[in-house]
């Protein structure tokens, strides 16, 4: 039956991480993905980064009056564009939600940025780092009584910008079989960001405090959801919030006695000290293999390379193997999304920047000669 999302045409005018990232997930779902990027702005390197599988790609210049048109044709059966400009630039370019859906009015229109198309900081420059300062990630991130820690993923690229921009392109399409109509999408990535804050605004609400950095009820405070060093140096997480889990943790480590004091603060530092030292005494490795089948949340903290080897995803089908453009092998991640009728598909690996501008054209109905023209004048 192919992906979910057969039939669907998405043109993407987004580039760094986000936008990509949202359309890698329409792609990976069946959608039909053009990606369009001018050439001043061409990077190989990024450009063949995961994100781009699935998709078709070629080069246009939306400043000249040619690449304006390209543009407009390739809107006009489009299900969905998606853009990652500063607020403003689209309507400059000629390319805005209003303009657009004049010749396409079952348009979605989904535009990308760091803080919104309105509200006092829309014009401000950022990147991730800033959008989870803004929104209070940021703070909690690190050990306590020191400075914030930068995660090592892009938290408000990829969710707040990618997922909820999938998310809100797969509402409108919902909504148009409907309402008969396309509709406008605002994704802001520290909204997104401050939209993942419900525990810690529950905390603040029951118990009248701001969570600190790894110290509250799930960030180190107590024994029982922390990170502890192994003999070998390694790292092991416990995350026995119920009680059941932590008495058989408890149980393992030889101290029952701990079961009932689990969240007793006279006790905690007491309990954190002795699971420290337990933990130092044996390997990461013997730590896995006593506690597999205890019926206790735990994991192993793994590094990338131990993740693409981890059997859990090989079996999941989460790390598999695609052929690139040049026909050799490269591990790939796979779609955590999973739809039995439906399921997506990795199709085709990164193709290279631009590959696709000449079968697009010809689509279009361009002849060879005015292909050959457009790339003279510097239109794609």
């Amino acid at each position: 039956m192919g992906g979910a999302l057969t039939g669907i045409k998405v043109v993407d005018l987004s580039r760094m991480l986000p936008g990509p990232y949202c359309s890698m997930i329409l792609a990976d779902h069946g959608a039909r993905v053009i990606a369009i990027e001018d050439k001043m702005s061409a990077s190989d390197d990024r450009f063949l980064s995961p994100v781009n599988r699935n998709k078709d790609h070629m080069t246009l210049n939306l400043k000249t009056r040619e690449g304006h048109e390209i543009l407009l044709k390739l809107v006009r059966d489009a299900d969905v564009l998606i853009e990652g400009f500063r607020p403003g630039a689209a309507k400059r370019l000629g390319i805005d939600y209003e303009t657009l859906r004049r010749i396409n009015p079952g348009i979605i229109y989904c535009s990308i940025t760091g803080y919104g198309q309105d509200g006092p900081y829309r014009d401000m420059a950022g990147h991730d780092v800033n959008y989870l300062s803004f929104a209070g990630i940021l703070d909690m991130i690190g050990e306590k009584n020191s400075s914030p820690c930068i995660p090592g993923i892009q938290i408000a690229d990829l969710v707040g910008g990618g997922m909820n921009a999938a998310i809100g392109i797969l509402l409108a399409l919902v909504a148009r079989e409907r309402i008969g109509e396309g509709q406008y999408i605002d994704i802001s990535m520290t909204d997104g960001m401050v939209g993942l804050l419900s525990i810690p605004l529950y905390i603040l609400q029951k118990k009248g405090i701001v969570p600190q950095r790894s110290d509250s009820l799930l960030s180190h405070r107590y024994a029982c959801y922390n990170v502890y060093e192994t003999a070998d140096g390694r790292y092991i997480s416990i995350g026995a919030v119920e009680n059941r889990f932590w008495q058989n943790l408890c149980n393992v480590l030889g101290v029952p006695e701990y079961g009932p004091l689990q969240y007793e603060e006279g006790h905690r530092e007491e309990i954190l000290d002795l699971f420290r030292k337990a933990f130092k005494k044996k390997t990461l490795k013997r730590w896995a293999k006593e506690l597999r089948d205890k019926d206790v949340c735990w994991g192993k903290v793994q590094d990338l390379r131990e993740v693409l080897n981890d059997p859990l995803f090989l079996a999941r089908d989460m790390v598999c193997e695609v052929k690139d453009n040049r026909g050799k092998s490269v591990t790939a991640l796979g779609i955590p999304v999973k739809l039995r009728e439906t399921p997506g598909s990795i199709r085709t690996a990164a193709v290279g920047f631009g590959e696709g501008t000449k079968k697009i054209l010809e689509e279009l109905g361009y002849t060879k000669r005015e292909i050959e023209r457009f790339m003279e004048k510097g239109v794609v």
